[in-house]
Order: C-alpha cells, then sequence, then structure tokens
C-alpha cells in the first residue's frame, strides 16, 4: 500500500506553501524509501513554483537536492540497506537501456529522463519533490553520502555541487589552470571551493566587492569587481576557465576576453534573453563558448566521494519550516542575494 508522509506543497503559481499529506508509492522491487533529513532550495525550484519557466503542474511540491536515510529498501534491492547515508538529486528515474543512459549521462536519457518534482514518472504520475520527510526512488537514482559530510551540508551538493563539479572537471580544472568563476552565490560559492580543491588558482567576479572576504575564505586567491573597468581590462586573456554561474543577463563578450587562447567559457545559470557574441571573438583565440547540464548518476557519486575526501559541504542556513511562511521568505531572499549561500529545510519542522 502507498504511504503517507508530510509536505511543502504550493497549490497555485503565486500562492504560499502550505503543508499538506503526501501519498508516496508502495516499495517497487528495486525501490528505496528515504526518511528525509534536510533539502537545499536551489533557484530552479523557486523558478518552477513561481511558473517562471511555464508548465509548472500544480499542486507542487519541489526541492531536488535531498539529503536522508534509508528507512526500507525493496526485495530487489542490494545496494543500499536500512540506515544507509543516501542523497537524491535532480533525477529519479531514466530508461536505463539508452546510450546516454549506458554512458552515465541519464539527463539526457532517450526516452526522457524524470526529473524529482514537476515531471511525471512513466507510469503518468507527477514526481513530487524532496520539501517532504519521505520519498521513494528507482535504487538507481540513489547516491551513498560518505561519512564526513553532515547531512544538511551534503542536501545542496546534489544540485549545486554536481552542477559546478561536472564542468570543472570536463574542461580540465586542476594544478596549473586559472579558473574564473561568476557570481558568488548557491552556485558560485560551490564553483570556487571545488575548483581550489582540485588545485587550481581561482578568481572570482562579481557586480561589486561585496563578497571579496567570503570569496577568499571560500578558496578565491582574487576577487574582482566587474564595475570596475580598469580591473576588468588588466584581467583579459588571463584564465583557461570561465564558470557562469549567474541567471542575468551578462554581455558575452566581456568576459570571452577573459579567456586565454583556448579558453572555454561555460554557463551553468539560464538567462533570460539569448547570448550575442561575435563569430570572431571565440575564432581569434580558438575559445569555446558553452553550457553544462547537471551531471549522471555515477559522476555525481565521484562528486560526493571528492568532497568527503577534501572535506568539502556546502555553506548553509537552516531553515525551520514550522512556520510555512519562513520558506516563503527565504524565497525572496534567495532570489535579493541575500543568503549565504544556500538555505536549507530541515525537513523535520514540517508541521504535522
Amino acid at each position: 500500500m502507498p504511504t503517507t508522509t508530510r509536505a511543502l506543497s504550493v497549490p497555485s503559481a503565486g500562492a504560499p506553501f502550505e503543508a499538506v499529506d503526501l501519498e508516496r508509492r508502495d516499495l517497487r522491487d528495486d525501490d528505496v524509501r528515504i526518511d528525509i533529513a534536510f533539502a537545499g532550495i536551489c533557484h530552479s525550484d523557486i523558478h518552477t513554483v513561481r511558473d517562471e519557466w511555464g508548465a509548472a503542474h500544480y499542486p507542487i511540491v519541489t526541492g531536488h537536492e535531498i539529503a536522508g536515510t534509508v528507512s526500507a529498501v525493496g526485495d530487489g534491492v542490494t545496494k543500499y540497506k536500512v540506515g544507509d547515508r543516501v542523497g537524491v538529486g535532480c533525477l529519479v528515474d531514466s530508461c536505463g537501456a539508452c546510450e546516454s543512459c549506458k554512458n552515465g549521462q541519464e539527463m539526457f536519457c532517450s526516452k526522457g529522463s524524470v526529473g524529482t518534482y514537476n515531471s511525471q514518472n512513466y507510469d503518468g504520475e507527477w514526481a513530487a519533490g524532496g520539501y517532504s520527510q519521505q520519498i521513494v526512488v528507482t535504487e538507481r537514482m540513489v547516491l551513498r553520502i560518505p561519512e564526513g559530510i553532515e547531512l544538511d551540508e551534503a542536501a545542496p551538493l546534489l544540485c549545486a555541487g554536481i552542477t559546478t563539479y561536472s564542468p570543472l572537471r570536463r574542461w580540465g580544472a586542476g594544478p596549473g589552470t586559472r579558473v574564473a568563476v561568476v557570481g558568488v552565490g548557491g552556485l558560485g560559492h560551490m564553483a570556487v571551493k571545488l575548483a581550489a580543491a582540485m588545485g587550481a588558482e581561482v578568481t572570482t567576479l562579481s557586480r561589486s566587492s561585496a563578497k571579496a572576504e567570503d570569496a577568499k575564505a571560500l578558496g578565491s586567491s582574487q576577487h574582482i569587481a566587474t564595475s570596475d573597468e580598469d580591473a576588468m581590462k588588466a584581467a583579459k586573456g588571463s584564465f583557461d576557465l570561465i564558470v557562469n554561474t549567474v541567471s542575468a543577463d551578462l554581455d558575452m563578450e566581456t568576459y570571452v576576453r577573459l579567456l586565454r587562447p583556448n579558453g572555454a567559457l561555460v554557463n551553468v545559470g539560464l538567462p533570460p534573453s539569448n547570448f550575442s557574441v561575435r563569430p570572431g571573438s571565440l575564432i581569434g583565440g580558438n575559445k569555446v563558448l558553452t553550457g553544462s547540464n547537471i551531471g549522471g548518476i555515477g559522476e555525481t557519486q565521484e562528486m560526493l566521494d571528492f568532497c568527503a575526501e577534501h572535506g568539502i559541504g556546502a555553506t548553509i542556513e537552516k531553515l525551520d519550516a514550522s512556520d510555512t511562511t519562513t520558506v516563503d521568505t527565504a524565497y525572496d531572499e534567495v532570489v535579493a542575494g541575500k543568503v549565504r549561500y544556500r538555505y536549507v529545510i530541515d525537513t523535520s519542522t514540517i508541521p504535522g
């Protein structure tokens, strides 16, 4: 029989959060039931809840940065047992058989991967996310959280961590490379920590110097205010890799000029408008302007193991959700850039 758990749900666009009973499916042979301890607030949650990306299916339970412990397993589960520390990220299913799935890129599943929320499972039911006290997920999509990372600091790694780890790894961040991170926020602060741990020399780029000291504490060796024209001119041709984590409309030409020959500018934010870059800006230095999606399950596990090895967790502020308006307020503060650097909901506080 299905089970019922408490969750934070939004009934319609523009409505506040409310605490509700949420039905989770009965365990299938390959399912893992997780008692959620913490759920991070990602900007994607906000865009979806506020119907800013369109096609939001209400009522909706968001949250794809999930950390907790296994409370039950299906008869066919072999990787996990009750009590294991685990996480769930942006995906809860894929076909497992197509070329992308076999190559460890489940997010590009040819059948269509199933997102953790606002996405239909293959049985037609709508997936509900991690702002809840339990979730049931197929074993293939569950990640092991190593000892050495607290669950509250681990939760944001399941999206913010892998979203920044993947392009850093793909484009060769490491000793002898110079990496710039645009934006010091939920994604940006993880990019700084990860790039520094990989051995790169890290510079942060932000509109002002307000977060300069924070950035250095995270692992940046230099901070440049992009509003400082002289500093930006001095940085021309400085970086092997730039990871742009912000979703604001930026003049990409400005950032392409900061690349060394053969450098790459990777976008993980989703700005509302199109980029405009002259082909000559890229051709002139064999430069790359590209994007990066999350990461597959295998790479996400690799990221978690890397973080445990290097003592990396997200920098968080925990939220008590006993007053559900706290989450509404947190959304406003994330949009305003006031959080340092990821809000994490203590799901035990969701009202019963």
